[in-house]
């Protein structure tokens, strides 16, 4: 195809006398190099295709096969992202451009986006609070759904369902271009069962629990998540609304709300679809406009979006210290109000391409029901930056940028609803109590991107910032999820980070080989400490900071053989140490373990571009084995977890009829249905396993 436009082009501009003769021309696709050689920081893109040959049971799982992404088990089919054994508040999750903000501090549910209307992602590793502000001080995933359609109308319709949990789903999209003007929407229904793990019984707190069909008693759930799009494309200047709304309603495992469930009145084996308390559901509304206009040298964009989070937890009300039974079943109401706006700018001026930025956020959260763990607050933040961009050659680029952010955090007082003897007298205990803080922060980055043959190298070092959120300031109650009390503190300082970050990579037609090392040391890191002491039954967990030592690596070797097989192996590497502080000497909590990841795959009649943005081929049958040793560092009182290694299997195909695709894929996870513990879930506390053997298969039709 390529050929035959070469030849027009030349022959268009040739004399029609004139013969031109053409040798074979082969053209090398260098998308993943140029992405590499537009940014000094680690990342990868992901295209839509991945996400459908990898398609999981959260947008996590799908992802967590990219090198330094995991999926953090949290119980009920939801996974938490981590980059580099970091997450929750030190993970920034973008959305066509906007931070998105649920509840990213708890520990009990996913990301409240539809992983089904987005078309392509970006993982950022490293610090990125120069472009992004507080809470990238992990990385960053960009996800994007604001693809143009290109035809007067198109869609597609997927169908899909895993065996483990019994999952049932449909999603459909549809959009349309006319002229300048442009409309998308989506639709998705899930539905899943209690999940299966390979053992009959489970300890917890030295109790030993029968499970009925080595199924986690009330971990069923149902998600519900719809999307509407606007948008006019110009040639300079493109505007876009979208609204979406992401609903989910999912069980805790009954024995994680505590041994009072064992005299609980509830028939939790009636039926494996059945929601029963304790549940929680969580609503999260966007309204998000995007809109830039592109001069011949200069770009404007500006960002708007408001969002609102609300969630419930509903348990039986059962009394806990000198609580008395409450009545109704609301333990716990979060409804969260955030704004934000985004100003960028960027202009070329000869070889230096300069960025700049301000950003402002506004949020509100209030509580309710008979349970305390957060107080309400409002946060304002407002940042600016500036970035140059300089091209000293097309193989040579250096960056360097700064930035200046100002936050405040009120928090309110909150005292129980009921009293407490404190000596000779009862009172209305103050869990929480009114606090003002002003924070600010300079941060820097600076880096260099070196092409020379076969080679690319980068480096990055910086300075990042995440300002502490109003749970490690003012927390103080049980979370059950995690089977720990917790408490605050209103001392904190914001969390800073310093880190050196490199890749080096080596490409030719066979071969791909890349190392990703980096060295990350953080003066005043924030984490929950656990202490001696016990608050209704539950270990105390409180907030602290201390110097803390983190370094790793990621590696990566890609070699396509006998020109319809490739070979894929991977792994990393992580060590964190604290420096200072009361665990002075040990690592930090829930730390991932090294682990390995070997593929091969049958993909004939492909391109050897082996890059995360490759096509999807009409057919692919992949066997991988994921290996991950054993975790002996641990933070008391932590337990040390065995190393594992599980068999998976993917399989493909894709058929055209006409303008009609349709797309079959195959997973088969965990083939051998082994028993093992993930280090980084929470449900390894109570000696929940990882699910068992899990066939999940989609059918999807694009038109």
């Amino acid at each position: 195809m390529i050929n035959m436009l070469l030849a027009a082009m030349l022959c268009a501009s040739a004399p029609a006398d004139t013969t031109i003769t053409l040798d074979n021309v082969t053209v090398t696709g260098q998308r993943q190099r140029d992405y590499q050689m537009r940014t000094s920081q680690s990342g990868v893109q992901v295209s839509r295709e991945y996400l459908q040959q990898n398609l999981a049971g959260s947008l996590m799982q799908t992802l967590e096969g990219l090198p330094g992404v995991k999926a953090m088990s949290i119980g009920s089919g939801q996974s938490k992202p981590t980059i580099r054994g970091l997450g929750f508040n030190r993970l920034a999750v973008t959305e066509d451009g906007v931070k998105h903000e649920g509840q990213q501090w708890g520990d009990d549910h996913g990301l409240e986006i539809d992983q089904f209307a987005i078309d392509r992602a970006e993982v950022i590793k490293g610090p990125a609070a120069l472009l992004y502000g507080s809470d990238a001080i992990g990385g960053v995933l960009n996800l994007f759904t604001n693809h143009i359609p290109t035809e007067p109308f198109a869609g597609s319709v997927q169908l899909f369902g895993r065996s483990n949990n019994e999952q049932l789903g449909l999603s459909a999209k549809v959009g349309g271009r006319k002229g300048n003007w442009f409309y998308r929407a989506n639709a998705t229904l899930i539905d899943y069962a209690d999940y299966r793990v390979p053992t009959d019984s489970i300890q917890y707190y030295s109790y030993w629990i029968r499970l009925k069909d080595q199924r986690l008693r009330n971990t069923a759930g149902c998600e519900r998540d719809g999307s509407v799009m606007l948008g006019y494309a110009g040639y300079n200047f493109h505007t876009d609304l979208r609204i979406s709304e992401a609903y989910s309603k999912s069980g805790f495992f009954a024995n994680a709300h505590g041994l009072e469930v064992r005299l609980s009145g509830i028939d939790y084996d009636h039926s494996r679809r059945d929601i029963d308390l304790p549940y929680q559901w969580v609503n999260h509304l966007k309204v998000l406009s995007h809109t830039t206009w592109r001069g011949n040298d200069a770009d404007v964009e500006l960002n708007l979006a408001y969002q609102n989070n609300r969630r419930e937890e509903l348990s039986e009300p059962v009394s806990h210290g000198y609580m008395p039974t409450p009545d109704g079943s609301l333990e716990r109401r979060f409804d969260k109000h955030t704004w934000t706006a985004l100003l960028a700018l960027r202009r070329t001026m000869g070889n230096h391409e300069l960025r700049s930025g301000l950003s402002a956020e506004y949020q509100h959260n209030r509580r309710g029901g008979w349970g305390f763990i957060i107080p309400d607050f409002e946060t304002a933040s407002t940042g600016a930056y500036l970035m140059d961009r300089y091209t000293l050659r097309p193989c040579l680029i250096v960056n360097a940028g700064m930035r200046y952010d100002l936050a405040q955090t009120h928090i309110h007082s909150y005292h129980d609803w009921f009293k407490t003897p404190v000596g000779a007298d009862s009172v209305f205990v103050e869990r929480s109590a009114d606090m003002h803080r002003h924070f600010h922060c300079f941060t820097w980055s600076a880096g260099i991107n070196y092409a020379t043959g076969q080679w690319a190298l980068k480096a990055n070092v910086g300075k990042s910032f995440r300002v502490p959120i109003p749970k490690e300031l003012g927390a103080d109650g049980i979370n059950y999820h995690i089977f720990r009390y917790e408490r605050g503190n209103q001392q904190l300082d914001p969390e800073q980070s310093y880190q050196v970050d490199a890749s080096i990579s080596w490409a030719d037609d066979a071969w791909e080989v890349e190392v990703d090392p980096y060295l990350n040391y953080f003066p005043n890191y924030i984490y929950l400490s656990p202490t001696a002491h016990y608050v209704e039954g539950l270990q105390l967990y409180h907030y602290t900071q201390a110097e803390v030592l983190r370094y790793g690596l990621e590696a990566q070797v890609r070699w396509s053989f006998a020109e319809d097989w490739q070979a894929h192996a991977q792994g990393e590497y992580l060590y964190a140490r604290q420096q200072s502080g009361e665990k002075k000497g040990y690592t930090l909590p829930f730390s991932t373990p090294w682990s390995v990841d070997f593929c091969v795959k049958f993909s004939p009649h492909t391109s050897h571009d082996t890059s995360h943005t490759s096509h999807l081929s009409p057919l692919f049958i992949s066997l991988s084995t994921h290996i991950v040793g054993e975790q002996n560092e641990i933070v008391p009182p932590e337990k040390p977890t065995d190393g594992y290694w599980t068999l998976n299997l993917a399989a493909g195909k894709q058929w055209h009829v006409g303008n009609t695709t349709l797309n079959v894929a195959l997973h088969a996870d965990n083939l051998l249905d082994r028993r093992y513990y993930d280090h980084t879930s929470y449900y390894r506390l109570i000696d929940v396993p990882e699910p068992g053997r899990n066939v999940s298969m989609t059918v999807g039709l694009e038109f």
